[in-house]
């Protein structure tokens, strides 16, 4: 006799196989989340279309019948290759990528990209990290990072994707304060904020054309992003980095009164430990972030 596809009972097959794979009827009930006479009648009832016995029932035990045993490993290799199929080829658990970016390039850069690269890339989950400064692959701890530097990092790939430039960048509401501001000289009578040290800001006033000039106020800032927000709330004047703020000086949040753009020896690299560059997943992270430089350049 054979049986038509439409007319497998997958239900009660799906029972017997719990009820043949725990040799009881409770704890098939159990898996299944059903009572056990729920799985005792789906039984009987296959026993009752083929007119065969799966099961020798005892008093406290069931044991397989040879069809039993020989149906019951069929159908347990079978519901295995089908779970096996359904996690790896249909369902689609996200690839995952982990970035550490420091708070200028991860504010100015990459937050406003991140709604297209997710909307590019739908089956990447990118994880953004604060990147910490590093030397060298002992201490990345994440797939990916962009980080300041000269281009020397031990054991890491590092690939140059923002030249940066730097300039001064004053608040609307302090540059009206001093209206005459026509001359680079005339900047050392407001608030001067440093970032990490004096060194940017000496050089620029050297390239400037005043390299002596004395500061009357000076505060040195650890955050860069605590920095800008401290220019944006007047508190003071501070070397902004282009062309990452391109963007609030063309809408007017900032000003930046001279044309006079510093270019610091360091830039900002796309770092890469060698192991993680073979996988397919990171690769396109890779891309995607070159691509998007190259359009701000």
């Amino acid at each position: 006799m054979r049986i038509s596809t439409r007319h497998l009972p997958l239900t009660a097959l799906r029972t017997f196989e719990a009820a043949a794979r725990h040799l009881s009827f409770k704890e098939a009930a159990e898996e299944l989340c059903v009572s056990a006479t729920a799985v005792s009648n789906h039984v009987r009832q296959l026993e009752k279309d083929w007119d065969c016995k799966l099961f020798h029932r005892q008093t406290r035990a069931v044991t397989l019948t040879e069809r039993g045993r020989s149906l019951s490993q069929v159908l347990t290799r079978s519901f295995a290759d089908i779970r096996d199929e359904v996690e790896n080829n249909v369902l689609t658990s996200p690839k995952r990528v982990t970035l550490a970016v420091g708070p200028i390039f991860g504010s100015r850069w990459l937050g406003p990209r991140l709604a297209r690269f997710a909307k590019a890339h739908p089956e990447i989950e990118l994880i953004v990290h604060h990147g910490p400064r590093i030397t060298d692959a002992e201490q990345m701890k994440t797939d990916l990072a962009v980080d300041w530097g000269d281009g020397n990092w031990r054991n890491l790939y590092a690939t140059e994707i923002l030249n940066a430039r730097y300039s001064p960048v004053i608040s609307p509401d302090l540059a009206a304060q001093h209206p005459a501001l026509t001359q680079p000289s005339q900047l050392a009578k407001l608030p001067i904020l440093h970032q990490q040290d004096r060194s940017e800001w000496r050089n620029w006033f050297e390239l400037a054309g005043c390299p002596d000039i004395d500061l009357d106020s000076e505060v040195i800032i650890e955050d860069s992003n605590m920095v800008q927000r401290a220019v944006k709330d007047g508190q003071g004047i501070a070397l902004g980095v282009f062309p990452l703020m391109d963007a609030e000086v063309k809408s007017g949040q900032l000003i930046k009164p001279f044309d006079i753009d510093l270019l610091p020896s360091r830039s900002f690299y796309l770092l890469s430990r060698r192991e993680v560059r073979k996988d397919a997943t990171v690769q396109t992270v890779l891309d995607w972030i070159r691509d998007e430089v190259e359009q701000l350049n």
